[in-house]
C-alpha cells in the first residue's frame, strides 16, 4: 500500500523518460548524478484522454505517442499506431519500499503489542535485511530496496549492448541460464561466453529490426541483472487455420526484464528510428567520445613491468633498431615507491625527468598507472592529506574503509565527492607530482574498485560514501568518477590547453567523455583474440568508441603465430596496446625471429599509414557520435544477414576488416554485404560484388581488409618513428569507385594535441568527391582554419573501367598541369604519383 509516483517526460530528439519513485520514501533514494550531460531540453507533452483510466501523451515532434493505462499499469509506445515497445505488459514492475529499521520497529511494536508480527519474523528468516557472503555480513538498514521493470519490444529479435561481458555481440536468451549481470568486478583471466559482469557496466541496450532501431537506457549504478527472452514470429498458413487466420501473423517479440538492487526506476527510451539516430540520442544524454590526442592513436608498448630506466631505454631503442614505429611507453605499479602512486622508485627510476626527456626527443610519450587505493602510511603525503581531509570511503561504523590491494592495507578515495575529485585533480600538477612532465599521461586500473579480501574481490556494499550513500547504490559508477577526476587533472595541469589521455579499466555510461577503455586481463589464447571483436563492437555501439584489447593476451605466453595475428587485429581496432603480465616471457615485437618481426612491423606500419583515416573517424565520433568500429548491421540496417555477424566489422563506412582468429588458417570466409555494393581488396585491388561470401586464401602476412566502392580513404605515404614525426609527411588518397563510378571521403586535421580546434576553430575539414572522372578537394566546414604544409602526392583509383587519355590538375590559383599516370588494364586501377597538391586548398583532378 505504498504509493509510487510515475513521471513521464518528452525529451528533444525522440526520447522519452520514465521515472518511478516512492511518493514519500522514508529517506531519499539514490538517483545517479553526473552521467547525464546537461540540463535536458524537455518537450511539452500534450495529453488526450483515451478510454476511462487511460491517457495518451504526444510530444508534438514526431509520430510517437505514449499510451498509459492505469489498471493494470502499462505504457505502450506507439509509432503510427504500431506498438513499438510496451512497458510492464508482463506485470513485472517491482518496487521494494524502504522500511523502518528492524530494531526500531521491533522495539516500537513490542511496546504496543506483545506478539511480534509473524511476517516480519519471516522476512528476517529470509535474510532480506541481512545477507552473508563468506565471512562478510551485509546489513540493509532500511531493508531490501530492489526495483524491476519489464519491456516488450515488438517485432525485435536482435538485441545488443549492456557491456561488459566476454560474450557474443548479439545478446542471447537468458531463459535457460544466468541473466546478464552488470556489476563491476576485477576478474583475472575472465571466462569467455559468460554473462558474469566484469570490469565495466553500461546499462544500455539497443534493439534492431528491419526499419527500426530502439534503445533502452536504464540509469542505475547498483548491481543490475538483465533477463532477455525472445519469442520468434509465428506465421499461420491457410491450410492450418482456414481463410480468416491466413491474415494473422504473430510478430516476434523480445522481453527484457531489468532488475537493480536499489535506487529508483529512471529509464530513457530512445526511439531512433535509425541506428545513427540512436547514437545521437544516446550521446545527447551521456556525451560523445572525447577527441583524443593524435599520439594515442599510435601503438602503445606496455608490460607489468618495465624494470628500470635502462630497460625503458633499451626497449625504446629496440623499436628504432627494428624500424617499428611506436608512440607510448607504459609503466605499471612497480615504477612507484612501494606502490605509492605519484611517486618513483628511487633505485629503479632515479631520474624520471631525464627518462621522459629521452622519450620526448623522439616525440614519444609516457603513461604511468594510478589506482584508487592509497597505501595506509602516515609518512606518505597523499595518504596523510586525504586522511586529514576525510577523503576516504568510510566503513559502516564510521571509520575509514580499509581493504587490501597492491600496497597491502589501503584506504580508498571517495571519488563520488566533488571535493575529493578536485583535490585528486590537483595531484597531477607538475609541482605536486614530482618527476612528471608534460609527456606523462595516466592509466586508471583496479578501479572497480578491486579489494583483494573483499566479497567478490570488491568493496562491501554497506561502505559509506559522500552524502551518506551506501556503496551498493553507486558501485558501478566508482571507476567513472576516478577517470573523470584524472582527465580533469591532466587538463588543469596544462591550464586548460592540452587534451588528456586516460585509460580506465572500470567504466559506466558516459565514460567516453573522459578517454579510453580496454577489455582487461585477457589470456594469450586464440579464443580470447576471437571474443575481443564482439566485446569491442558492444562497447562501440554503447558510446565507447576508444576501446581495445591487450594485444597478445595479458596472461600467458602467446605462440608466435597468435602474436602476429593479434597485432594484425589490434592494428585495426581503436586502442592499440601490447601488454603482458609480470611472469610472462618478454615479447617485444622483435623477439620471435626475423620473419615474425617483419610481419608485426608490417601490421603496425599499416596502422600508421591509416592515421589520417583513424583521426577523421575519431572526429566523427566526437562531433556526431558515430561509432568507429561498427558491426555490419549499422552500415547495412536493411540486410537481415548482417544482424548476427561478429567476426568482421566496418571501420567507419569505408573499410571492412575480417581479422584471422584461427590457428594455421589457409582461408577465411568473408561476407561482403550489400547487393548494390562493390568491394576491393585493399592490398591487391581485386574486386568483388557485394551480397556474397567469398573464400579468401590467407598466409601469415594476410590481413583481410576491403575498401567499399564509393569511398575515398586518406592515408600517409611515409611513416615516421612516431605520430609526431609525421605531421608534415605527405598524403595519399585511395579512391574506390562505386558501381556508378563515384566516390566520397573526408579528412579532418588539426594540431593533434590542443583544444584550439574547439576554442579558436583551428582545424581543417576537407571533403573529397569523385564523379564523372573529376576528383575534387573542397572545404567541408568553412568555420575551420588551419595552415598545413602537407601535400597529396599520390592518388590511387580502383575500379576505373577504361584507360584515360590524359590527367590534368587544376588548382584554386588557376594553374593547370598535366600529370604522368600509370593504368593497369587487368586490375582497372589508375595510379598518380609525384603530385604536389596542398591538402588544405581547393583543387581538382580531371581524368579524361
Amino acid at each position: 500500500q505504498v504509493p509510487l509516483l510515475a513521471e513521464v517526460y518528452g525529451i528533444e530528439g525522440n526520447i522519452f523518460r520514465l521515472k518511478i519513485n516512492e511518493a514519500t520514501p522514508l529517506t531519499p533514494r539514490y538517483e545517479v548524478p553526473d552521467v547525464i550531460t546537461s540540463k535536458l531540453s524537455t518537450l511539452r507533452l500534450t495529453s488526450s484522454s483515451g478510454d476511462a483510466g487511460s491517457l495518451v501523451l504526444a510530444d508534438g515532434e514526431g509520430d510517437l505517442k505514449c499510451h498509459i493505462t492505469a489498471k493494470p499499469f502499462k505504457v505502450d509506445l506507439k509509432s503510427e499506431e504500431e506498438v513499438v515497445m510496451s512497458i510492464n505488459s508482463l506485470g513485472q514492475l517491482y518496487f521494494e519500499h524502504l522500511q523502518t529499521p528492524l530494531k526500531q520497529r521491533t522495539t516500537k511494536e513490542n511496546k504496543e503489542d506483545t506478539s511480534v508480527d509473524a511476517s516480519q519474523e519471516n522476512q528476517e528468516d529470509l535474510g532480506l535485511w541481512e545477507e552473508k557472503f563468506g565471512k562478510f555480513v551485509d546489513v540493509k538498514v532500511n531493508g531490501p530496496a530492489s526495483i524491476g521493470l519489464d519491456f516488450s519490444l515488438h517485432g525485435f529479435e536482435h538485441l545488443y549492448g549492456i557491456p561488459q561481458h566476454a560474450e557474443s555481440h548479439q545478446l542471447k536468451n537468458t531463459g535457460d541460464g544466468d541473466a546478464y549481470r552488470l556489476y563491476n568486478l576485477d576478474v583475472y583471466g575472465y571466462k569467455i561466453h559468460d554473462k558474469m559482469g566484469i570490469y565495466g557496466s553500461v546499462p544500455y541496450l539497443l534493439a534492431h529490426k528491419l526499419g527500426r532501431t530502439v534503445g533502452i537506457f536504464w540509469l542505475n549504478a547498483s548491481e543490475t541483472l538483465v533477463e532477455i527472452n525472445t519469442e520468434p514470429a509465428v506465421k499461420y498458413t491457410l491450410t492450418q487455420m482456414g481463410p480468416v487466420a491466413a491474415k494473422q501473423k504473430v510478430l516476434s517479440r523480445t522481453d527484457v526484464h531489468w532488475m537493480s538492487e536499489s535506487g529508483i526506476i529512471d529509464v530513457f527510451l530512445l526511439t531512433g528510428p535509425t541506428p545513427f539516430d540512436i547514437f545521437k540520442q544516446y550521446s545527447y544524454l551521456t556525451g560523445t567520445q572525447a577527441m583524443p590526442p593524435l599520439f594515442s592513436l599510435g601503438y602503445h608498448q606496455c608490460r607489468w613491468n618495465y624494470e628500470d630506466e635502462q630497460d625503458v631505454k633499451a626497449v625504446d631503442a629496440g623499436f628504432d633498431e627494428h624500424d617499428i614505429p611506436y608512440d607510448v611507453m607504459w609503466l605499471d605499479i612497480e615504477h612507484t615507491e612501494g606502490k605509492r602512486y605519484f611517486t618513483w622508485d628511487k633505485k629503479r627510476f632515479p631520474n624520471p625527468k631525464r627518462m621522459q626527456e629521452l622519450l620526448k626527443n623522439k616525440k614519444r610519450k609516457l603513461v604511468v598507472i594510478s589506482d584508487p587505493h592509497i597505501k595506509i602510511d602516515p609518512d606518505y603525503s597523499v595518504y596523510a592529506e586525504a586522511k586529514e581531509q576525510g577523503f576516504f570511503v568510510r566503513n559502516h561504523e564510521g571509520g575509514d574503509f580499509e581493504g587490501v590491494c597492491w600496497p597491502g592495507l589501503s584506504s580508498y578515495l571517495d571519488f563520488t565527492n566533488p571535493k575529493v575529485r578536485e583535490w585528486y585533480s590537483s595531484l597531477f600538477t607538475f609541482s605536486a607530482y614530482q618527476g612528471s612532465t608534460d609527456i606523462l599521461y595516466i592509466w586508471n586500473d583496479m578501479n572497480e574498485p578491486s579489494v583483494f579480501r573483499g566479497p567478490e574481490l570488491t568493496m562491501q556494499k554497506n561502505a559509506i560514501h559522500h552524502g551518506n550513500w551506501e556503496h551498493r547504490e553507486l558501485h558501478n559508477i566508482y571507476g567513472f568518477y576516478q577517470q573523470m577526476a584524472t582527465a580533469e587533472g591532466l587538463i588543469q595541469r596544462s591550464k586548460g590547453t592540452e587534451r588528456p589521455f586516460v585509460l580506465t579499466r572500470s567504466f559506466f555510461a558516459g565514460s567516453q567523455k573522459y578517454g579510453a577503455v580496454w577489455t582487461g586481463d585477457n589470456t594469450a589464447e586464440w579464443s580470447y583474440l576471437k571474443i575481443s571483436i564482439p566485446m569491442l563492437l558492444t562497447l562501440s555501439v554503447t558510446g565507447i568508441s576508444f576501446c581495445g584489447a591487450d594485444v597478445g593476451g595479458f596472461i600467458g605466453n602467446p605462440e608466435a603465430e597468435l602474436l602476429v595475428r593479434w597485432y594484425q587485429a589490434g592494428a585495426y581496432q581503436p586502442f592499440f596496446r601490447g601488454h603482458a603480465t609480470m611472469n610472462t616471457k618478454r615479447r617485444e615485437p622483435w623477439l620471435f625471429g626475423e620473419e615474425h618481426t617483419q610481419l608485426i612491423r608490417e601490421a603496425i606500419r599499416q596502422r600508421y599509414t591509416l592515421l589520417p583515416y583513424w583521426y577523421s573517424l575519431f572526429y566523427r565520433a566526437h562531433v556526431a557520435a558515430e561509432p568507429i568500429m561498427r558491426p555490419l548491421w549499422i552500415e547495412f540496417p536493411e540486410e537481415l544477414n548482417t544482424f548476427g555477424v561478429e567476426d568482421e566489422y566496418m571501420l567507419g563506412s569505408a573499410l571492412l576488416v575480417h581479422p584471422v582468429t584461427e590457428p594455421k588458417a589457409t582461408t577465411v570466409s568473408v561476407f561482403l554485404p550489400g547487393s548494390n555494393e562493390v568491394w576491393y581488396d585493399s592490398k591487391s585491388g581485386s574486386r568483388w560484388e557485394g551480397a556474397c561470401t567469398v573464400k579468401i586464401p590467407v598466409t601469415l602476412d594476410t590481413i583481410p581488409v576491403f575498401q567499399r566502392g564509393g569511398s575515398i580513404v586518406p592515408i600517409k605515404t611515409t611513416i615516421g618513428k612516431s605520430t609526431g614525426y609525421m605531421t608534415d609527411s605527405p598524403y595519399g588518397l585511395r579512391v574506390a569507385l562505386s558501381t556508378k563510378g563515384s566516390a566520397v571521403g573526408e579528412l579532418y586535421l588539426d594540431d593533434g594535441h590542443s583544444f584550439q580546434y574547439l576554442h579558436q576553430k583551428q582545424f581543417l575539414h576537407r571533403k573529397f568527391s569523385f564523379l564523372s572522372g573529376v576528383l575534387i578537394n573542397s572545404c567541408a566546414d568553412k568555420r575551420g582554419h588551419y595552415p598545413s604544409k602537407c601535400v597529396v602526392e599520390q592518388i590511387f583509383v580502383l575500379g576505373l573501367k577504361k584507360q584515360p587519355s590524359s590527367v590534368t590538375t587544376y588548382s584554386s590559383d588557376g594553374k593547370d598541369e598535366p600529370v604522368v599516370f600509370t593504368y593497369c588494364t587487368t586490375m582497372s586501377t589508375l595510379s598518380l604519383e609525384k603530385l604536389s597538391l596542398n591538402i588544405g586548398t581547393d583543387w581538382e583532378v580531371h581524368i579524361k
